[in-house]
């Protein structure tokens, strides 16, 4: 089984809830979990989550980037806890005092596993955030967080939060597939779990791009460690 996280984004001209229950279906038994993000709750509501990720016993990520006050970041994470979601992707850019201290706090009286965005897979990320991603890293490492976000695209980056990180912190890497990444680069960078999202959700046939990524990821990954 492969570490692949598939993120489920629906285009803008598809009927969303049809298009995601259709993917969920088909890639449930392949994936170690589910991310979903601000294209699709925006267009289903919160509420929708729980029903249509009823069928797959697998986590779902709620990836909305969330970047407030500890307080605002709370409510939304108590309103993501009661639609079934297992973990929540916030920026560490906004700090640890009244904002990820807060959220963290909330977060473990959830059980919601939380996640923090130390790197971006798109190059404006060199601009500002990562000028301080070992102040991320330990920020997270502080936090005592579950994981971070650290892109595939960019290799160098997923091995030095590994330095930094030691084996403290799930590494999730997306920009596998559409953005260029090839299977298995990442973990073989150090991440713990590969993010694809098109290159699967918009295939004519999802299931069959799935297994030939986690085919090729699987591949990569032994002949890096060997």
């Amino acid at each position: 089984m492969g570490k692949v996280v598939v993120a489920l984004d629906p285009p803008p001209r598809v009927e969303p809830e049809g298009w995601v229950r259709e993917r969920v279906n088909h890639l449930c038994e392949l994936v170690s979990s589910f991310k979903v993000g601000l294209p699709l709750v925006l267009r289903t509501g919160v509420i929708r989550l729980r029903e249509l990720f009823s069928v797959c016993s697998k986590p779902l990520i709620a990836d909305l980037k969330l970047a407030d006050i500890g307080d605002i970041m709370s409510y939304v994470v108590e309103v993501l806890a009661d639609a079934g979601v297992s973990a929540v992707i916030s920026h560490a850019f906004v700090g640890r005092r009244g904002a990820l201290d807060v959220l963290i706090t909330k977060s473990e009286e959830l059980g919601v596993k939380p996640i923090l965005v130390v790197s971006m897979s798109h190059q404006g990320s060199t601009e500002f955030i990562d000028k301080h991603l070992s102040e991320f890293v330990n920020i997270a490492l502080e936090l005592r967080v579950w994981g971070v976000v650290a892109p595939a695209t960019r290799r160098e980056v997923i091995s030095s939060v590994r330095e930094l990180a030691g084996s403290e912190l799930r590494i999730f890497s997306p920009g596998i597939g559409a953005q260029g990444a090839e299977p298995g680069s990442a973990i073989c960078s150090g991440a713990d779990y590969e993010i694809v999202g098109r290159a699967v959700t918009s295939s004519p046939n999802p299931k069959e791009a799935l297994e030939k990524i986690i085919y090729e990821q699987e591949r990569r990954v032994r002949e890096c460690r060997s």
